[in-house]
């Protein structure tokens, strides 16, 4: 019935008269304030307040609820067709008071952000960018935790309304200068998912080698795919230039794909290592755990639970050192105190309070390195179960979940006593009394632990310890540490299919393009 009426209001184009309660649509009014109206050329909503707002592109704007950037692809934002408010989708709901036109169009990017400018902001060829929006009154005795706010108050309309895509486009990063696949010559395959390829490139103008994700449009088909696009790609851009994370160069697109362009990481992954040298001994496990400890809290105060973390999506640069990758299953917006409940993660490293189908936090993080950890000193996973590959039974994930759940955790005897404290501490069933997980000193506890009493932890966050094993590589192209049922593979696009293409809806992906504005200054410089 939702959808029925969703279509009549658009196809009738009635919105304005379901403001006006307008009998014609023959629609109840309370079924249609609580409709998400979606079409292929534009997204309604209508509050349960009646105010009415539109699917909007915006290329830098600031939510008037709860003061996050608007990040997204397309239409990854709400602006009200009266009043131009902006806002999230996910806070739109959140909303108290009725539509007006004293709202305002969207909220100033914080001052911490641009501390250092003097006053002054400039685009990225150093001319002066036009002036942020102008500061929106709130009162204070109306904001809860967090700065999260109701709205109850006073709004001043000394912002002008903006209209979709003219949020100050020289301020976004990448406006300068874009990419397409023709700036790359393509060498080889270096890794492929369900949803992606991954090839080594290699950008023609200065013949500096990237890894290239590619990622076929026809396959991201409804709006949790776009959410996963999304957050991969704003990851990227706050992962870029911290030591132990992937970073981004560039992310365009075609007709028919999406690319991203990021760091190319020689030295092969965490899996490739242990599959052949089956444990790892206590330096190296240590030295490792401790730099994806440091990435790990990086995203945590930044609000990203990671998800995804397993041997594969662990890193060595050419030096030894790790860096994570894959940020698709990343949750984004979590404040402390907040929790969210998806389900989702690698088998082997779900958490058991994601399993017990209970919210979750950075939890699930700190158990899934428990997990690595256990992998690395012992060469196994904590849940095989012996002669599990001869039952069927036993070789499900049904029983793998069990398991985890309910299986208690034996530590092999011949680790150290302080290998098995953090181990027990990590892969803690109670989130609560998990290691990391503490409100008050979280990290600082996973620091003072016995088992990483020898890490000098600002040395380590500045590679200034020496890392206990350095791929060999020939050169910057060695692919020496990717598996040969990749690199075996012809390097090669599939041609478009215009029928496919056709049935993509391009507008989606408006705002997808980015440049690392880091990475452009240092190639001007060479």
């Amino acid at each position: 019935k939702l959808n029925v009426h969703a279509k009549k209001i658009i196809m009738l184009g009635g919105l304005e008269k379901l403001v006006s309660n307008d009998s014609s649509l023959e629609i109840p009014l309370d079924v249609a304030k609580c409709c998400i109206l979606f079409s292929r050329s534009r997204m309604i909503c209508i509050s349960l307040l009646g105010i009415c707002y539109i699917g909007s592109v915006f290329t830098r704007a600031f939510c008037a609820f709860c003061h996050d950037r608007i990040w997204g692809l397309g239409r990854q934002g709400f602006k009200c067709i009266q009043c131009k408010l902006l806002i999230h989708k996910k806070c739109h709901k959140l909303i108290k008071v009725p539509c007006s036109v004293d709202h305002v169009a969207s909220l100033p990017e914080p001052e911490t952000r641009s501390a250092g400018l003097a006053g002054q902001r400039q685009n990225g060829d150093g001319t002066e960018a036009p002036s942020p929006p102008v500061p929106v009154r709130i009162d204070t005795a109306s904001v809860g935790a967090f700065g999260k706010t109701s709205l109850d108050s006073d709004i001043c309309a000394e912002i002008s309304p903006i209209v979709d895509g003219e949020a100050d486009e020289a301020l976004e990063p990448g406006t300068q200068r874009q990419y397409s696949i023709k700036d790359f010559e393509l060498v080889r395959v270096i890794g492929r998912g369900s949803y992606a390829k991954v090839l080594l490139v290699e950008l023609r103008k200065n013949r500096r080698v990237y890894a290239m994700k590619v990622i076929k449009k026809e396959l991201v088909t409804d709006d949790e795919d776009i959410d996963w696009v999304q957050t991969e790609k704003h990851v990227f851009e706050t992962a870029s230039n911290h030591p132990f994370l992937v970073g981004l160069h560039s992310c365009f697109q075609s007709a028919s794909r999406l690319f991203f362009v990021i760091e190319f990481v020689r030295g092969g992954d965490l899996m490739y290592h242990m599959q052949r040298q089956r444990r790892l001994p206590e330096e190296h496990a240590r030295f490792y755990s401790a730099e994806i400890s440091l990435a790990l809290n990086f995203l945590h105060k930044r609000g990203i639970i990671y998800r995804d973390l397993k041997l594969d999506n662990v890193l060595l640069d050419h030096e030894g050192h790790i860096k994570l990758t894959d940020y698709g299953m990343c949750k984004e917006g979590i404040r402390p105190g907040d929790t969210t409940s998806t389900f989702c993660g690698t088998p082997n490293y779900i958490a058991p309070e994601i399993l017990r189908g209970e919210e979750y936090s950075f939890s699930v993080d700190w158990w899934a390195l428990g997990v690595l950890l256990f992998e690395m000193l012992a060469g196994r996973s904590p849940f095989d179960i012996v002669g599990a590959s001869e039952n069927p039974d036993q070789n499900t994930e049904d029983f793998l979940f069990q398991v985890i759940l309910e299986k208690t955790i034996r530590i092999p005897r011949s680790l150290s006593l302080k290998a098995s404290s953090i181990l027990k501490g990590f892969l803690n069933k109670n989130p609560a009394d998990r290691l990391g997980c503490r409100k008050e000193s979280g990290f600082e506890d996973i620091m003072q632990h016995p088992f990483y009493k020898s890490v000098d932890w600002a040395m380590l966050e500045r590679k200034q310890v020496s890392p206990p094993y350095i791929p060999r590589t020939e050169n910057e192209r060695d692919l020496a540490h990717f598996p040969a049922e990749f690199t075996d593979e012809p390097v090669q696009l599939t041609p478009d299919d215009p029928t496919a293409i056709e049935k993509i809806d391009q507008s989606e992906f408006e705002g997808f393009e980015y440049v690392n504005p880091l990475l452009m200054s240092m190639e001007d410089t060479v």
